[in-house]
């Protein structure tokens, strides 16, 4: 390849020179020499072409550079050189753009190879020695130390092992998995080491297959066929013709020569790679990286989109959903707990949770004598208090179930969420559920999609399927394939292949496989997952997932414009082999006109630099869009505390009850209120001066109307309170408004973080 690249530099380099000399004569008035330089820089052009021509038919493909061959040959033939030099210089340096503009990166597996590990602890006559991993048999034993990926697949004989499988099955969450579970090659030791017993080769393991099928996929990919041949079965045999017909009413072979050399198909050679290098550039600046030409027009034809879910869809990491309290307690006060406990730990979920605390500018404090149990949680002393903080077994390990905590379990079995419970003095005061959360960008990434006429979308994930499918359900997709494995995500590609053109979005090495097996991959590479970065055949560099509908949507504009140049190239060269077919052009000068039309579709094409409609229009400042997001945070708070007490009601007393009342009123007053008028009189005339559309911004006022509506109705129970009797129709009444706040608020918030997101600069 990288010869073949030299020889096209080598035959522009010999026909500028060839056409060079030949002017230089010709004004010298040695027309013998002229005609000599011209002859020599138009003969090495033909030779490359015609081997050209013959090695494509005989991999079965014909293209437009059969019309270039012809003039040529016609113009040397019938002692018109220079209009066979001038054709020559414009198709070799037509091939050298084009070369440019499909040149895509190499996909070496470097990063895959890198990751594996090249030595594995075997166990043996009582000690560990260091082997290498193809040397490991089955039936072996191992030690994998805290922090190493598993060398090979196997079974685990220790009491238990905590397992970060995320390279492999997209599950952000590490696993405990017990004695005698299998565990995959590929895999992160996200505990403590742990021992286990050999049961596939190195060769034979999981990781080694994601290697084998990565290659697999891209020597399979077939080979990207020219916008330009296409049109060239219209063209060509259109062109022979009217040469034809022009020698046969006049019997004068110029006519012919003339038509060839009008017909000379640089626009069908230039129109499209300037077109896909100007879209090349432009999604460039956009923070999107396509490896030439041809991932772009397959960009612009796309049907199917897939998406991997962890890390694509979704953060890709444990996010704190909610917070749930026992009676008389408060979600600040179990969070604080938990967090300042959790800052001891190194584990994922403690991360999550102490960030989670710190987002919400909670004052943590400095745990004593901590003990972590890998896999259940830690013990320690915060302020002299005893603390726990873990699973429902370490925490309530045989004890009662209170009713709060069943509730808190059965919560976070609906949204398949992970469930850490905070005790003090050993009695349960709350409980954290976390999960992976959306992305805040992706609901704008669908809209975009559906915008640049996808018809469908499809997740595919080796994540459980009820999270799966929470997901898919939110963002209304078109099918959800859960519980795949890296093979299966192939099948998955290559199933909608047969269909549609298909598109694959990944982030990790499980998704490597399938990136390089579909019509385009696009990785997210802003996180640095280098194996589905070198899969890819585009990388988005930003953190921004819905630049892969931007990338769609840049791809069809370069596609459009390059068929209008085609198009409009076409018809020029139309009109002047037509002239020269009458005889109004010699070759000569229709070679000229020809460099006209050329020039004409270079401009039009470059058009493809320009943004178009794509990233247009005002924008909010990034600090403004992160001040917006600052003040839903600090509601977080008031939202949980009211979700708390909308749960505290369901038993309280009735004095109790109307404290509770009282305080959710304060909190709905003092919080939500308050948040909702600055919206009103502050941000959304901020949003006014960039949004195109208002319709959407009247129908978000319209939900502030209806909370401050609810909002009142409830200050109207609190202030009938004292005269009220407190029974259980007037707590049930209470409720519904405090929950229907709390409900639309956290809907009402989401929506205007996704506006912001649509408006704000990135």
């Amino acid at each position: 390849m990288a010869l073949e690249r030299v020889l096209r530099w080598a035959l522009v380099a010999v026909a500028i020179a060839g056409l060079s000399a030949g002017i230089v004569a010709y004004l010298a008035g040695r027309s013998d020499l002229a005609d000599l330089s011209w002859m020599l820089a138009t003969i090495p052009v033909v030779a490359g072409l015609a081997f050209s021509i013959v090695r494509d038919l005989l991999n079965g493909r014909f293209g437009v550079d059969a019309i270039a061959l012809v003039s040529m040959s016609a113009a040397l033939a019938l002692g018109q050189p220079l209009a066979g030099a001038v054709v020559a210089l414009m198709y070799s340096g037509g091939n050298v753009l084009e070369d440019i503009a499909v040149a895509r990166a190499e996909h070496d597996l470097r990063s895959l190879v890198d990751r594996a590990p090249r030595e594995a602890h075997r166990c043996r006559d009582g000690g560990v020695e260091e082997v290498p991993v193809g040397t490991v048999a089955v039936g072996d034993r191992l030690l994998v130390h805290a922090g190493e990926v598993v060398p090979v697949d196997g079974v685990i004989t220790s009491s238990n092992a905590e397992i970060d499988e995320s390279a492999l099955t997209g599950e952000p969450i590490p696993v405990t998995k017990a004695r005698g579970t299998a565990i995959l090659s590929g895999s992160l030791n996200a505990g403590e080491t742990f021992e286990m017993t050999v049961s596939a080769l190195s060769g034979e393991s999981t990781y080694a297959g994601i290697v084998r099928l990565v290659t697999a996929a891209q020597t399979a990919k077939a080979p990207f066929v020219r916008l330009a041949d296409r049109y060239a079965l219209i063209f060509l045999p259109v062109t022979l013709a009217l040469a034809s017909v022009a020698w046969l009413i006049s019997g004068d072979l110029l006519r012919s020569l003339a038509v060839l050399v009008a017909a000379t198909p640089c626009p069908l050679i230039l129109a499209a790679p300037v077109a896909f290098i100007a879209g090349v550039a432009q999604a460039a600046r956009r923070g999107i990286l396509v490896k030439g030409g041809g991932p772009l027009e397959a960009l612009a034809r796309a049907h199917t989109v897939l998406f991997d879910k962890t890390g694509t869809l979704t953060v890709g990491g444990a996010r704190l959903l909610s917070v749930e309290v026992a009676p008389g307690e408060t979600a600040e006060q179990v969070l604080m707990l938990g967090a300042s406990l959790e800052q001891a730990s190194h584990h994922v979920i403690a991360g999550a949770i102490v960030e989670a605390a710190t987002e919400r500018g909670l004052s943590l404090k400095l745990p004593e004598q901590v003990r972590e149990s890998m896999g259940s949680g830690l013990r320690g002393v915060i302020e002299g208090r005893q603390v726990s903080a873990g699973s429902r077994e370490m925490v309530i390990a045989g004890g009662h179930v209170a009713e709060w905590a069943a509730r808190a379990i059965r919560r976070a079995s609906w949204r398949s969420a992970l469930i850490v419970f905070v005790a003090v003095e050993g009695r349960p005061i709350g409980a954290l559920l976390l999960a992976d959360e959306l992305r805040s960008d992706t609901p704008r990434a669908i809209r975009l999609l559906r915008d640049a006429g996808i018809a469908r979308i499809i997740m595919v994930t080796g994540d459980r399927a009820g999270a799966a499918q929470a997901i898919g359900a939110a963002l209304d997709l078109d099918a959800v394939l859960a519980e795949r494995v890296p093979s299966d995500k192939v099948d998955a590609v290559r199933s909608e292949q047969r269909l549609h053109p298909s598109i694959m979005v990944g982030d990790g090495i499980n998704d490597a496989p399938a990136l390089a097996a579909a019509d385009v991959g696009i990785a997210l590479g802003a996180g640095g997952a280098s194996a589905s970065s070198e899969a890819a055949d585009v990388v988005i560099l930003a953190d921004r997932l819905d630049r892969v509908g931007e990338a769609i949507m840049i791809a069809q504009r370069a596609r459009r414009i390059a068929i209008e140049s085609i198009v409009a190239g076409m018809a020029l060269s139309t009109l002047a082999m037509l002239a020269g077919m009458f005889g109004w052009l010699m070759p000569v000068p229709a070679a000229v006109v020809q460099e006209v039309i050329d020039v004409a579709v270079i401009l039009n094409a470059l058009r493809a630099l320009n943004p178009g409609r794509v990233g247009t229009g005002k924008r909010m400042t990034a600090e403004a869009g992160r001040d917006l997001h600052r003040n839903h945070v600090t509601l977080i708070g008031s939202l949980d505390r009211l979700r708390s007490i909308v749960d505290a009601l369901d038993d309280a007393v009735p004095e109790h009850a109307a404290a509770l009342i009282t305080e959710a009123n304060r909190l709905v007053q003092d919080q939500v209120v308050v948040h909702e008028r600055d919206d009103e009189g502050q941000v959304y005339p901020q949003l006014a001066r960039v949004l195109s559309e208002r319709h959407g911004l009247s129908a978000m006022s319209r939900a502030h109307r209806e909370i401050l509506h609810v909002a009142r109705l409830l200050a109207r129970v609190t202030e009938d309170l004292p005269s009220e009797k407190v029974d259980r129709y007037l707590i049930r009444d209470a409720q519904r408004l405090i929950e229907t706040v709390e409900t639309l608020v956290r809907l009402h918030t989401a929506q205007e973080e996704d506006i912001y997101e649509a408006v704000a600069a990135h």
